[in-house]
């Protein structure tokens, strides 16, 4: 195979970025993702990938429940908060606020939208796990574009 075509095939599927939460026994967590796919209408189904040995991929495989927070083009400063592990004071991490809801999952007040799942499969393989999710409860903060890796100069794959 040709590694270099592989890796421009790769990078031409297009990402989205958004936080991803979860509960943790009484605490939450949250984190930058892209890989999120709707995989379902009926039941209403959705996909993500996270990375194996994080807080956050055991958090949702012990609570099994996630939310995932829509952000809105040019966000990046957020998004970028959560590429690292950020400490939860009451009902903030750092400077973001957070509330929940449905699975006691955070939700961004900044977020253009949000929703939550309780996950139905997961699929452990290779260096991510895939939890797929029903979506029990959403709402919108706001109407806008969301958050692309292609507006930030970033590419995945490879």
């Amino acid at each position: 195979m040709d590694e270099q075509a592989k890796k421009t095939a790769l990078r031409g599927i297009t990402y989205g970025l958004y936080v991803i939460g979860t509960k943790v026994g009484d605490d939450v967590n949250a984190f930058t993702g892209n890989w999120v796919t709707q995989t379902s209408f009926t039941p209403p189904l959705v996909a993500i990938g996270v990375k194996k040995g994080t807080a956050s991929c055991d958090g949702i495989r012990e609570s099994g429940v996630f939310s995932v927070n829509v952000l809105e083009t040019g966000q990046k400063d957020l998004a970028f908060q959560f590429f690292k592990p950020v400490s939860r004071v009451g009902n903030k991490f750092g400077d973001v606020e957070f509330y929940t809801a449905t699975t006691g999952s955070p939700i961004l007040k900044d977020a253009l939208s949000w929703f939550e799942c309780r996950v139905t499969d997961t699929v452990d393989r290779g260096d991510h796990v895939l939890f797929v999710g029903e979506v029990v409860d959403a709402g919108v903060h706001r109407t806008g574009d969301p958050l692309t890796l292609r507006e930030l100069g970033l590419f995945y794959g490879g």
